[in-house]
C-alpha cells in the first residue's frame, strides 16, 4: 500500500498515457479532436513558467543565510559532485548515441509540430550566442519563455543581491518566498488537470503518429534501464573502490540495500535523507560530513537525472532531425544536461525549469515539453535509485578527502 501511494501520481499519469496512446491508434487522425485538451495543459505550464522560475530561484538563494559552511568539505564535495555527474553525462551521451532508441523513426513525420523558421541559426557565432542566451536587452523580454537562461541568471543575481542587503533585504526575502510557496500550489493546482492533458495530448500525437513514438518511449526506457543497473553495480562500486578500496566496496554494499529500496518505493530523493545519513555512518563516514554532505547531495548532485535529461535532449535531437553527430553538438547535449541534472534541479520545481530551458536553448517547439514529460515519467524510478544512492558513496568519498 505504500508503495502505491507513493507512486500513485506517476501510475497515474502512467495510465493516463497509456489510455491516450490507445485511443490515438484506434482513432488515428480522428483523435486530434482531444488536441484543445492538451494545448490547455501546455499553455498553463507555460504561463506559470516564468513567475515560478523567478520566485523559486531567488528565494532558494535569498534564503542561504549560513555561508560558513566547513569550506575543505563543501569544496571537496563540489569537485566529487562535479565528477560523478560529469562521468555519468558522457556515459548518457555515449549509450544514447551507441544504441540510438530513436532508430525507425522518421524525422519528416514531426515536422508539422515544428514552428517558426530556424534558417539562419547556424550562422550566429559561438560568443554572440553566449551572450543572447545569457542576457536580454531589455527588461521587458526576461518574460518571455524563450530567454528562460537569462531569466535563471537575473533571478540569482536578484538572490545574491538580497543576501547582501542583510536587514534591509529581509522584507524582500519573505516577499520571495511568500512567491515561491504560492506558485508551487499553482503548479500543484495545475497538475490535477495533467492526467487529462497529457492524456488528450498524447493521443493526437500517437493519433498523427501510429505506434512508431510509442516504440520509441519504449526503447528509451528499456536502454534508462539497462544503463541504471551497469551505473548502479558497475561504476557504484568503482566509487566505494576509491573511497576505501576492497573494505570501502564491502562497507557500501553491506548498508546499500535499505537506501536503495527506499529510494525505490518513496521515489524521492529528500525522503531517502535519514536513511541514507544512516547508511553512511554505518560505511564510516563522520557524523558532521554525513550531516552536511547528504542534503547538499539531493539538491545540486543528481547523476539519474543528468543522464535522464540527456535522453530527453537527444530523443528530441532525433526526432526532430537535428544533427547531434559532430562533436560540438554532443558537448552542447552534455553541457545543458549537466547544467539541468545539477544545477536546475537545485530549486523546487526544477524538473520542469530543466524541460523548458532544453525548448529555450535549442528552439524546439512547445509541443515537445509533453514529449518530455512522458520520458521524466517512465525513468522516474530507476532516476531517483541512481540519484540518491549515488549521494551515500560520494559522502564516503568525501570523508576520505576530508578527515
Amino acid at each position: 500500500m505504500k508503495f502505491l501511494k507513493n507512486y500513485k501520481t506517476s501510475l497515474i499519469l502512467l495510465s493516463s498515457i497509456i489510455l491516450g496512446g490507445i485511443i490515438g491508434l484506434v482513432m488515428k487522425e480522428k483523435a486530434s479532436v482531444f488536441e484543445p485538451l492538451g494545448n490547455l495543459f501546455l499553455n498553463l505550464i507555460f504561463t506559470l513558467l516564468i513567475p515560478i522560475v523567478f520566485f523559486n530561484i531567488t528565494s532558494a538563494i535569498a534564503n542561504m543565510n549560513n555561508t560558513k559552511k566547513l569550506g575543505k568539505i563543501l569544496g571537496v564535495t563540489v569537485i566529487v559532485f562535479g565528477v560523478t555527474a560529469f562521468i555519468s553525462g558522457v556515459i548518457g551521451v555515449l549509450s544514447f548515441k551507441v544504441f540510438d532508441p530513436t532508430k525507425g523513426l522518421d524525422p519528416s513525420l514531426f515536422n508539422n509540430l515544428l514552428v517558426g523558421d530556424t534558417s539562419g541559426v547556424e550562422k550566429v557565432g559561438v560568443l554572440e550566442k553566449i551572450v543572447t542566451s545569457i542576457t536580454v536587452g531589455d527588461f521587458s523580454d526576461l518574460l518571455s519563455r524563450s530567454n528562460l537562461l537569462a531569466l535563471i541568471i537575473f533571478s540569482i543575481i536578484v538572490g545574491f543581491a538580497t543576501i547582501l542587503c542583510q536587514e534591509e533585504g529581509k522584507a524582500f526575502a519573505a516577499f520571495l518566498n511568500s512567491g515561491a510557496a504560492v506558485t508551487m500550489k499553482m503548479m500543484n493546482i495545475i497538475m490535477y488537470y495533467a492526467p487529462i492533458g497529457l492524456g488528450a495530448y498524447f493521443a493526437t500525437v500517437v493519433g498523427q503518429l501510429g505506434g512508431n513514438i510509442l516504440s520509441g518511449y519504449a526503447k528509451v526506457f528499456a536502454l534508462y534501464l539497462v544503463v541504471s543497473i551497469i551505473y548502479f553495480f558497475g561504476f557504484f562500486t568503482i566509487y566505494a573502490y576509491v573511497a576505501g578500496k576492497k573494505n570501502g566496496v564491502k562497507l557500501f554494499w553491506q548498508n546499500a540495500t535499505e537506501p536503495s529500496i527506499t529510494a525505490l518505493a518513496t521515489c524521492s530523493s529528500a525522503a531517502c535523507i535519514p536513511v541514507n545519513i544512516e547508511a553512511a555512518k554505518k560505511m564510516g563516514v563522520p557524523d558532521t560530513i554525513a550531516n552536511i554532505v547528504m542534503p547538499l547531495g539531493v539538491n545540486i548532485h543528481k547523476d539519474g537525472s543528468v543522464i535522464g535529461g540527456i535522453y530527453k535532449i537527444m530523443f528530441l535531437f532525433a526526432i526532430f532531425g537535428k544533427d547531434m553527430s559532430s562533436f560540438s553538438s554532443l558537448v552542447t547535449i552534455l553541457f545543458v544536461g549537466l547544467l539541468i541534472g545539477a544545477v536546475v534541479g537545485a530549486v523546487p520545481g526544477g524538473g520542469a525549469i530543466g524541460e523548458m530551458l532544453i525548448l529555450s536553448i535549442f528552439g524546439f517547439p512547445p509541443e515537445a515539453l509533453a514529449i518530455m514529460l512522458v520520458i521524466a515519467t517512465i525513468i522516474d524510478a530507476p532516476a531517483t535509485l541512481i540519484n540518491s544512492s549515488g549521494n551515500t558513496v560520494c559522502t564516503m568519498i568525501v570523508s576520505k578527502y576530508t578527515k
